[in-house]
């Protein structure tokens, strides 16, 4: 365009114009303005700063507040511990690792049964706990048996993997009688219950807790620790004796900003198992105060208020804490002394004098500075961008920027590139690739040719019943890294792990004119690569993984299937069920690589085959030629 020039220009002009025309403006402003200007931006700053630790408190809670919202919808949750543990110990972990502010989720029953999962990664919480060393999760389970009560403490390490387990009989804890479980069965909608001391931590707790849908006698919750929520009251960038709170609909000290008062604070909650608003509100004698101005409707709803306290006067603004239908009466209040807002008044006008001259003489050349910094940093994720489109991960991504705003971009850039990338860990990269061009339908379900290699392992519930489970899964690994790099090398797409099974596909969602060749060039190649690492586990020790394949070649429906917040790409149809009965009856024909006839007609010039006649498969009215595929005639693709 005519007009279009680097932003290093349009910058430096920008800049330097508001210089001049604000420098001027603002030393008139400097001097005119008094004790009253003082207070006025005082007053903003309190606003502003209440606003923020609202938003910050929802913040806090948010994720609690979703996590509660989808386990209260969950079937698994409803069935009473140890009924369907691990799949209530994966969401509940799932749930720890992706909402920073938790503690712990939990779940009480009707019947005094109990399962909370436990953030252990803080060493307070694993000696509390005496939890064994690399603990990174416990799982307490209270659970009836015939014997009576019993209490199970599971142990996981970070990723989530077993460490160990203790058990107790005779339990005396009853989730029925904790604060939270009461609200909800009282209230039968979400709610925000404390601050209490828990049972299992015994430190103070706010719990956000909600009915499940299915039976609202089943209680799900969240707990967040009070000192993880005390550290967004931080108010010093007003003043330094700035101090705000939170006060709960009965007046109580929820928390507090200075981290030496919430330590007493906590300290006597957890002495007394708990809340002291007593002696609580003695450390901060401004409290009773707040407690008698928040009843003023008026000021409750976020005008300032002024008030006197052993001689020496305060602004304060109340703020109200509104957050789904939670937390109704809750309020933040910003308290700063009055003396402490003019006396940094009067020094920031002496500076702004001095400063005012100074920047408008080093502004110019600093905005120049400054719009070559970002020019470059948005050149830099200009081209990542462009790599992440590219599916390219080599590097380290952009460097980082003085700039907030860019560091922000470049972050979430950063994220998006780290959610593609494990992303195509799990989805083919082809298929990535065309998932995220929105112009690209070619993942849209549609009929087409495909070719198709199904693999088995003989006889692996034995090799899985023979062996501890960590070694099944290296051995695993190991076993489908190797076939995984012999697909990609023959162009194929490994559409699926199925337990010891691999599904791999041709000509999609790349269109191959040669895909049945590819197909049985791979099913070979995969075959003697086993072979050669059944010698390597002999070698070592490990079991054989006898592999059987199934080939065949026909149309199938290929593209995105599931639900709309969930889609698999796969392929359906008679083909798909075709090649996995070949490979099953390889067990019955004592064969290594079954193919049909649809793939002989097709390659039969270039591969050596052994015909079995036809055979009548499951699921299927007409019967299969088959053939054995014993050998390759032609060299490896290019």
């Amino acid at each position: 365009m005519r007009w279009s020039k680097p932003l290093r220009l349009h910058l430096s002009v920008l800049v330097a114009t508001l210089l001049l025309c604000i420098s001027i403006p603002l030393i008139w402003m400097a001097f005119s303005q008094g004790r009253e200007a003082a207070i006025v931006a005082g007053e903003r700053q309190m606003r502003q700063m209440s606003l923020r630790l609202v938003e910050g408190y929802k913040y806090a809670l948010t994720g609690g507040y979703e996590a509660v919202a989808v386990a209260s919808t969950l079937q698994h949750v409803v069935s009473r511990p140890p009924l369907e543990l691990e799949e209530k110990q994966a969401f509940f972990l799932e749930v720890l690792r992706n909402v920073p502010n938790a503690t712990s989720m939990l779940a009480g029953y009707p019947d005094g049964s109990y399962i909370q999962a436990i953030n252990a990664a803080n060493p307070y919480v694993r000696t509390t706990l005496s939890a064994p060393e690399g603990t990174g999760f416990a799982i307490r389970i209270v659970a009836h048996e015939n014997a009576g009560n019993i209490e199970i403490m599971r142990f996981l390490d970070a990723g989530g993997r077993f460490i160990t387990e203790r058990r107790s009989e005779g339990t005396t804890f009853d989730p029925r009688q904790r604060p939270w479980y009461r609200a909800v069965l009282q209230h039968q909608k979400p709610v925000s219950v404390g601050p209490f001391v828990s049972g299992t931590l015994k430190v103070p707790t706010l719990t956000i807790a909600a009915p499940m849908k299915d039976n609202g006698q089943i209680a799900v919750g969240v707990n967040i620790h009070l000192e993880t929520v005390s550290r967004l009251l931080d108010a010093r960038e007003i003043s330094p004796r700035a101090r705000s709170y939170i006060l709960d609909e009965q007046d109580g000290l929820v928390a507090h900003s200075d981290p030496a008062m919430m330590s007493r604070i906590l300290g006597l909650w957890t002495q007394r198992g708990e809340a002291d608003d007593g002696a609580a509100k003695a450390l901060d004698r401004t409290v009773d105060t707040v407690i008698r101005l928040r009843r003023d409707a008026k000021l409750a709803n976020g005008d300032l208020a002024r008030f006197e306290l052993d001689g020496e006067p305060y602004l304060v603004e109340i703020a109200p804490v509104t957050f789904s239908d939670l937390f109704k009466g809750t309020s933040v209040a910003v308290v700063v002394p009055f003396d402490d807002l003019v006396s940094q008044a009067n020094r920031q006008l002496v500076r702004n004098v001095v400063m005012a001259a100074i920047f408008v003489i080093a502004g110019v050349g600093a905005s120049i500075v400054l719009a070559r910094l970002i020019s470059a940093s948005l050149y830099q994720l200009a081209a990542e961008a462009r790599k992440i489109g590219d599916l390219d991960f080599a590097g380290k991504g952009t460097s980082p920027s003085w700039i907030s705003e860019i560091n922000t971009r470049a972050g979430a850039l950063a994220a998006s590139r780290r959610a593609i990338a494990q992303f195509a860990l799990y989805v083919p990269r082809e298929v990535v690739r065309r998932i995220v061009d929105p112009a690209d339908t070619s993942t849209k379900a549609a009929r087409q040719d495909v070719t198709v290699l199904f693999t088995d392992i003989r006889d692996f519930t034995t090799i899985s019943e023979q062996h501890p489970p960590e070694d099944v899964v290296e051995i695993l690994s190991t076993y489908f890294e190797l076939l995984n790099q012999i697909a990609e090398r023959h162009r194929g797409t490994v559409v699926q792990y199925l337990g010891d099974s691999i599904f791999v596909m041709w000509n999609a969602p790349i269109r191959q004119a040669d895909q049945v060749a590819f197909g049985c060039r791979c099913a070979l190649a995969m075959s003697v690569a086993v072979d050669e690492l059944n010698e390597n586990n002999r070698k070592i020790g490990r079991p054989e993984l006898q592999t059987r394949f199934g080939l065949h070649t026909g149309q199938a429906v290929v593209g995105s299937f599931g639900a709309i917040s969930r889609q698999q790409y796969t392929a359906m149809g008679d083909t798909i069920n075709v090649a996995s009965r070949l490979e099953g009856l390889n067990k019955e024909f004592g064969t290594t690589i079954l193919a049909s006839a649809a793939i002989q007609h097709v390659v039969a010039d270039q591969f050596a085959f052994r015909s079995l006649g036809p055979v009548k498969v499951n699921g299927r009215m007409e019967a299969v030629e088959i053939y054995e595929l014993e050998q390759v005639s032609a060299g490896e693709p290019g």
